[in-house]
């Protein structure tokens, strides 16, 4: 299963996660037909008036100010809409906000322009950069201005918080396929969390414009077995043997 955009394509990524499908399904079965429920009304009323009330159809106009049950209607539909909308919002919005006690905690630190990311000392204590791969750098299986050179690895159905921070700039960090997408702010600790469901390969991107190479500061996260994930620590302590005693920020959070 790949997170990334295909050629053509129309709508989400595949959702990887529960947050994601909620997400999905907010947008798919209330957002959606909402909005296309309203706008087709609006046009068919205009069409309406259009076509009840020009000067060939209609030459002595109406002096009507007021309809009393007309303003009420178009009062309370709109407000019983918005309740609609809220109800299954606020449910989304605690989902995301409140993180359950996770099984590993990454921080992940937005720079112009890459991404930095540090795992606890429970998990080895190590941090490293996260840099666009160049052209010339790209193998068979990479995909342009998406693939970097060190990605982040993390367990299939395990709770995954991330510490956000920025050292420069106000970055975004957005992964669509866990449905992830978090301000990093100078000076502010901003969190969120994911917990996949299927291993594969998914990408995201910084989504705010930060600076002349925006573009250039993509996301690659590796979900896998525990076993290959446990694998892939033995390696990165290695090699990142240089980041010494890294420990994430610490900050209250609410838990459920």
């Amino acid at each position: 299963m790949l997170g990334a955009p295909e050629r053509g394509q129309i709508g989400f990524l595949p959702a990887a996660g529960a947050i994601a499908d909620d997400i999905q399904w907010l947008h798919n079965a209330i957002l959606l037909p909402v909005t296309v429920g309203i706008s087709l009304l609006v046009l068919a009323l205009l069409a309406y008036v259009v076509w009840r009330f020009n000067e060939k159809a209609n030459p002595v106009p109406s002096r009507t100010t007021h309809n009393g049950p007309l303003e009420v209607a178009w009062t309370v539909l709109p407000v019983l809409v918005l309740v609609i909308i809220a109800v299954p919002s606020f449910r989304l919005l605690t989902q995301q906000l409140v993180i359950p006690e996770p099984d590993l905690t990454i921080k992940a630190t937005g720079s112009q322009w890459h991404w930095s990311y540090a795992y606890p000392k429970a998990a080895g204590g190590f941090s490293y950069d996260s840099l666009i791969k160049e052209d010339k750098e790209l193998k068979p299986g990479d995909i342009r201005l998406l693939s970097v050179d060190n990605a982040a690895y993390v367990p299939v159905g395990k709770v995954v918080e991330l510490d956000i921070v920025s050292q420069d700039v106000i970055h975004s960090f957005s992964i669509p396929s866990f449905g992830v997408k978090v301000d990093a702010i100078p000076g502010r600790l901003n969190k969120a969390w994911f917990r996949a469901e299927h291993e594969g390969v998914f990408y995201g991107q910084c989504s705010n414009i930060c600076g002349i190479d925006h573009a250039y500061m993509p996301i690659e996260f590796h979900v896998v077995s525990q076993q290959a994930y446990d694998a892939w620590l033995v390696q990165a302590k290695k090699a990142f043997a240089s980041a010494d005693g890294v420990d994430v920020a610490a900050a209250p959070v609410s838990r459920p």
